[in-house]
């Protein structure tokens, strides 16, 4: 779904929402209070300058309006791949995004994510990923690394990665895989307003998402492991 159809389905005229090279900013009304917009657009590449206007944006509504709520709209092709970045320390930048996306939880700001087009790679991980809860439409484009990639990684055959993505969500992309390992809270279909509200009112402030991954099949082990962690 195109960014101007989302906005208008979801808040009609009732919002302050810019775009500026792919960064979208603003804010927008929603069932008498007023959320805190923050996001990319046209599959942006996150890179070092990306990562901190997000982060800007984050910091100041934390300042300046304390327990606002927050909406990241997600639409990029994951982290910026450009030696210029890398040499400016685009993995700090943007883990510097998910530090700032945590503090908002911590300060008591209800943080929602939407994949409304794409989410690949970084760029997801360090803004979705770190809400309360993300969402995503059921025609979005969701993965972390493709089989090609994840075959140079894991030194595993292609052949083989993709025999196993049949089987198991770990292994393939898509959003009904990652609602399967919890990554997502939830799909959101028909009256995009009622899925905004029931997200706001009833996304949770802990991270269940290895609990829903073994509810779903689709992460059996993770939450298992984690609570032996805990209690050893």
């Amino acid at each position: 779904m195109k960014l101007e159809q989302l906005i208008e389905q979801l808040f009609g005229t009732e919002h302050q929402i810019v775009v500026k090279c792919d960064f979208v900013s603003g804010t927008a009304s929603f069932d008498g209070q007023t959320l805190g917009i923050v996001g990319t657009t046209h599959h942006a590449p996150i890179g070092v300058a990306m990562a901190l206007q997000q982060a800007r944006v984050l910091l100041d509504l934390m300042a300046d309006h304390p327990g606002r709520a927050i909406l990241l709209l997600i639409d990029t092709q994951g982290q910026q791949l450009r030696h210029l970045d890398e040499l400016l320390g685009i993995n700090r930048a943007m883990a510097h995004l998910g530090c700032c996306i945590d503090l908002a939880r911590r300060q008591g700001h209800r943080v929602v994510g939407l994949v409304y087009d794409q989410a690949l790679s970084g760029g997801f991980i360090t803004s979705g990923l770190i809400a309360d809860a993300c969402y995503a439409l059921p025609e979005a484009e969701i993965r972390v690394m493709r089989i090609p990639a994840m075959a140079r990684v894991t030194k595993l055959s292609e052949e083989f990665l993709t025999e196993l993505s049949q089987t198991s969500p770990v292994f393939a992309p898509g959003v009904q895989n990652y609602l399967a390992m919890g990554g997502l809270r939830g799909v959101w279909r028909g009256d995009l307003q009622a899925c905004l509200r029931d997200a706001l009112e009833n996304s949770p402030h802990d991270d269940v998402r290895a609990a829903d991954g073994q509810a779903r099949g689709g992460r059996l082990l993770a939450k298992t492991v984690a609570d032996q962690v805990i209690a050893a």
